[in-house]
């Protein structure tokens, strides 16, 4: 009788209540459970199993440019960067608010690596979660124009709980760039939030978008109560290969 009850659980594709019953089982500990009790622990690995499946693929549908978590943040760097601001957004309370988080820093410093943590975070808590490389979205996104995709690709960010904008300001925005951000940060505006990384401080990104009067209508809805991580320092990757240096010259002697 118990191997037929694990082949139904099997097809009805109860993947944990499956392998906990199947333990038990092994274990010979299914007597020491009352019938509620034995339900409980089922319902509950089941519950555990297709959460950690969600969770996993919210992760990989995001497509992170680093496994990142916020307990491997190194603050003892002198990078500006404030513990309790991070663990604070960490709860992503700012998501549920529909806020932005704005990141800056020279190159290497370790912003990509920041908004992938906050972005794994948010997987974690249930959020679906894009992460992009801005120029190269946003030449995706011209294809798309061209081969009659684009509506598709923009309800898709739509439907994102967290757009991450990496290196942001890399490139000029050209008329047709110009045009597809405003469409993208308007329809996202106290609806959905954005986290942008960029090398250059705020200020600059004027000059980024071009055309004054978009770049006014899209700063107003990206920056206004934003959350600000500005980071200093040397570039990590750089003073990495440093100390790599410094060890293999240290071990040839």
């Amino acid at each position: 009788m118990n191997t037929e009850t694990l082949n139904k659980m099997r097809k009805l594709k109860f993947t944990g209540m499956h392998r906990a019953f199947k333990m038990s089982l092994e274990s010979e500990k299914t007597a020491e459970y009352t019938a509620d009790e034995l339900l409980e622990m089922l319902i509950d690995a089941e519950l555990d199993e297709r959460q950690n499946r969600s969770r996993e693929m919210k992760v990989k549908n995001a497509r992170f440019r680093y496994k990142a978590s916020l307990e491997e943040l190194n603050y003892h760097l002198n990078r500006n960067i404030d513990k309790n601001q991070v663990q604070r957004l960490g709860t992503c309370e700012f998501i549920e608010k529909c806020e932005n988080v704005l990141i800056t820093g020279s190159t290497g410093i370790g912003k990509s690596y920041v908004s992938s943590a906050l972005g794994h975070e948010a997987c974690n808590r249930g959020y679906k979660v894009a992460y992009y490389n801005t120029p190269k979205l946003f030449a995706k996104l011209k294809m798309a124009k061209a081969d009659g995709s684009y509506l598709k690709e923009i309800i898709k960010l739509e439907r994102q709980d967290l757009l991450i904008l990496d290196d942001f300001g890399i490139q000029p925005f050209d008329a047709q760039s110009r045009a597809t951000l405003m469409e993208i940060i308007e329809d996202r505006h106290g609806k959905r939030s954005l986290i942008v990384t960029s090398q250059l401080p705020v200020v600059k990104w004027y000059e980024v978008i071009g055309e004054e009067t978009i770049a006014d209508a899209i700063l107003d809805r990206i920056v206004h109560d934003a959350h600000r991580l500005e980071l200093v320092g040397d570039s990590l990757r750089k003073r990495n290969k440093k100390e790599v240096e410094e060890l293999s010259i240290n071990n040839d002697n």
